[in-house]
């Protein structure tokens, strides 16, 4: 047995060590008993693994099945026809276009907010980080009315573009600036806290080695953040093409000109024309799995890449916020 030695005092007689037990035994009694109280019993284990299933099959898993099953259901032939004519063909057109506009924008403008908030002090440093942060706190509706009273007919500058034979509001413009209004944050605040965890300690040794901005930019900064870029990337791609309230306000709903994919499923929808509406619904929601499958990938990759810094702080702190 473990035991330690003390000093002989005066009541341990003459030639015998004064001995303890080890305190071992009782850091394990602790520790076990910690253990035991930071779990569940197993029953309450399975209630709130239950729980939470049924939550999601009935909020999720039913509604995502019952989307493709409508989509289907009056044969392959019906479906075809309904996400190849003409105005669901213009759609899914102008939902791209408004997603690869806004996507790269939203990519440089987080990448440079980023770089600033994280690598340097100025003064306005915390309005920069509050506006970022305003779509999360604005209707997307609201966003819409604003390029309305800013480039409407009646707005500040209607009466300039009507004169220049300009269009921005019910054009694809008005579309665009909707979607990177409501998606400018994700880029920037998937970088943000990696890039300020990260500090500026490798940027200034790459500066006292002679390396140019670019090249720490290129080198140094940017293999740090991929995957974190990587996913922020596939959040705003994602909330750009699903987005309907800012959109549906400057679009004016005209049919085959400025109707995205989800303003094209309501009016299909108004119309009782509910197999084709629930057909082009179903590529949305293919687009759903497909972003999710891709996030899967990249906080896999973050995760087994010990290469990455990112690893040692995962992305995914940013919630996605409903149009």
């Amino acid at each position: 047995m473990n035991t330690a030695t003390l000093p002989q005092d005066a009541s341990t007689p003459p030639g015998e060590p004064s001995v303890l037990p080890s305190p071992a035994p009782r850091k394990r009694s602790a520790a076990r008993s910690a253990l035991a109280a930071n779990q569940e019993p197993a029953w309450v284990r399975w209630t709130l693994i239950a729980l939470a299933m049924a939550f999601l099959s009935f909020f999720l898993f039913v509604p995502l099945v019952a989307v493709f099953h409508e989509a289907f259901k009056k044969g392959w032939d019906v479906y075809l026809a309904a996400i190849t004519e003409p105005d669901a063909i213009s759609a899914i057109k102008l939902t791209l276009i408004a997603a690869a506009i806004s996507v790269p924008l939203n990519l440089v403008f987080g990448v440079s907010a980023a770089w600033a908030i994280a690598k340097f002090e100025f003064r306005g440093k915390s309005v920069l980080l509050t506006l970022i942060d305003l779509p999360f706190s604005v209707s997307p509706v609201i966003a819409g009315l604003i390029y309305m009273l800013v480039f409407g007919l009646q707005g500040w500058f209607g009466e300039w573009l009507r004169d220049n034979d300009l269009r921005i509001v019910f054009a694809v413009p008005g579309i665009v600036l909707a979607t990177v209004f409501v998606t400018f944050p994700f880029v920037a605040r998937e970088l943000i806290p990696l890039m300020q965890a990260q500090g500026a300690e490798q940027e200034e040794a790459a500066r006292v080695l002679g390396a140019s901005g670019w090249q720490m930019f290129w080198r140094v900064t940017l293999p740090n953040v991929k995957w974190a870029l990587l996913y922020g990337v596939i959040l705003c791609n994602a909330r750009a093409m699903g987005e309907f309230g800012a959109v549906s306000v400057v679009s004016g709903h005209i049919r085959g000109s400025t109707n995205t994919m989800p303003l094209h499923i309501e009016i299909l929808y108004n119309e009782y024309q509910f197999a084709a509406a629930f057909a082009v619904a179903s590529l949305l929601a293919a687009l759903a799995l497909v972003t999710l499958v891709l996030k899967y990938i990249v906080e896999q990759r973050v995760k087994h890449d010990p290469q990455a810094p990112s690893s040692r702080h995962p992305p995914g702190g940013l919630q996605q916020q409903t149009g």
